[in-house]
């Protein structure tokens, strides 16, 4: 079972953290389940308001313009037709949810690879909490420095630990984002460049996807170490 230092936020090593086999395994990425998790999120985010008007909404008399025979033009019933410059719209965008179902499963073993992925590259930093005694946003951006996370920062915290001079002191920073390990996607993961978790936030979260660990990635996982 690998490990990871456990880190304060002086940049000190405090201790170390052992990271599950089954979620933090080197062949354990699924790249193609990530991006079908970060498809399903980022079709789920979107707004869906776009709308054209069809022509029964655009401006204009309902009046026929002129009569049906005799004209020897082509016979017309209403200004407001789509074939007529400022008509209606045919098939036009109308508002909608872009959201579908997709399995928790998936989700679950998306953020599995996401975190194994982080920790892969050196970006996955564990502190024994992320609490500090003031709330000041000067004093978690050097914090932040000292563990050279200088660039998009996802802060995660457990529920039972997150105090308010946590939230005060991180809500200010720039391209630093903070959340509950209850509420963690593979989307929030990838796109920051580092991932911060306290102790207790990444302990919860792991028996959280240890759980969800199927009996058959489980074989495979044990197989592959005895091999």
């Amino acid at each position: 079972m690998a490990t990871i230092d456990v880190h304060n936020l002086r940049g000190e090593t405090v201790g170390s953290f052992e990271l599950a086999d089954e979620i933090f395994a080197p062949d354990s990425v699924n790249e193609g389940l990530v991006w079908e998790a970060v498809k399903h999120f980022r079709a789920a985010m979107r707004q869906g308001t776009a709308k054209t008007k069809n022509r029964s909404e655009v401006s204009g008399s309902g009046k026929k313009l002129w009569k049906q025979k005799g004209t020897g033009r082509a016979r017309v019933g209403s200004v407001r037709s789509p074939i007529w410059r400022h008509g209606g719209t045919v098939h036009g965008p109308q508002p909608r949810s872009y959201d579908y179902a997709f399995p928790r499963k998936k989700v679950l073993g998306a953020l599995r690879s996401a975190l194994a992925a982080k920790h892969a590259e050196g970006k996955l930093i564990v502190v024994d909490t992320l609490q500090l005694a003031e709330p000041k946003t000067k004093l978690y951006r050097a914090a932040l420095d000292i563990l050279d996370a200088k660039r998009t920062v996802l802060l995660v915290e457990s529920s039972q630990e997150l105090a308010v001079n946590t939230i005060l002191g991180a809500r200010n920073l720039e391209q630093v984002e903070l959340l509950l390990s209850t509420e963690v996607h593979p989307y929030d993961v990838l796109r920051h460049d580092r991932a911060i978790f306290s102790k207790s936030a990444l302990e919860t979260l792991q028996e959280s996807l240890k759980k969800s660990v199927s009996k058959r990635k489980l074989a495979q996982i044990r197989k592959a170490q005895v091999a």
